[in-house]
């Protein structure tokens, strides 16, 4: 789609920048789960050789199972490098890099000018080259659904604001008013928990008679 206006091109690098990011954001997930996986076989396996050796485990299956473990995290340890996750992950941190760089000059323009169409059609070709085209089909379409969310609540906010700049009362959104109705039943005790008709009323106090100055001794006496 030919993009002729500026705001056009923003958006569109913006979605992009954001679809590289996500790309970025899975390939370090994936990583990190490997790298776990590792650390993790690695202690059980420090585990099971402390335990051999305490309790003096020489049979042929506890020598299998160390050896076993180790193979494993070599298995890991060679299908993160085929992967090659970490020189995916540089190319789309440059990847990212130029697009927010292009983003940038994109918003400084005023105008859709040469420049930004060259500076807009590198941006293109940064993301082509760094991303296959069934992942950026997949990252790209979850950067729009992303984007229109955000640009939704941001129309939310800005209405609430222009409500209450005209000095009326702000939209409450569903959510918040069934959560403040809820914190607002919590804090107001309830009739029957205050309810003493069932067990009736004490007794009011009767009042303290008067003591004569002859009674004082004998009342101080008695005490």
């Amino acid at each position: 789609m030919i993009k002729d206006e500026r705001n056009e091109i923003i958006n569109d690098i913006k979605s992009k920048r954001d679809a590289v990011a996500l790309s970025h954001q899975q390939l370090k997930k994936n990583s990190d789960d490997w790298n776990k996986a590792i650390i993790l076989m690695s202690l059980v396996t420090g585990g099971v050789e402390s335990i051999k050796m305490k309790l003096k485990l020489d049979g042929a299956g506890w020598s299998l199972v160390p050896i076993l473990l180790s193979s494993v995290i070599a298995a890991c340890s060679a299908l993160i490098k085929f992967k090659d996750f970490n020189r995916k992950m540089e190319i789309l941190i440059e990847a990212n890099s130029r697009l927010t760089n292009i983003l940038t000059k994109a918003r400084n323009h005023k105008t859709l000018d040469e420049d930004l169409i060259h500076e807009y059609n590198d941006g293109l070709e940064c993301i082509e080259t760094s991303m296959y085209p069934n992942e950026r089909k997949l990252y790209l379409r979850q950067s729009h659904k992303n984007l229109i969310e955000i640009m939704k609540q941001e129309q939310k906010y800005y209405g609430m604001i222009d409500r209450v700049n005209n000095g009326e009362e702000p939209l409450i959104l569903s959510s918040d008013s069934e959560s403040s109705s809820s914190s607002s039943e919590d804090n107001v005790l309830k009739k029957d928990v205050l309810d003493i008709t069932e067990h009736g009323v004490a007794p009011k106090p009767k009042n303290l008679q008067p003591i004569k100055e002859d009674e004082v001794d004998a009342v101080i006496d008695n005490l």
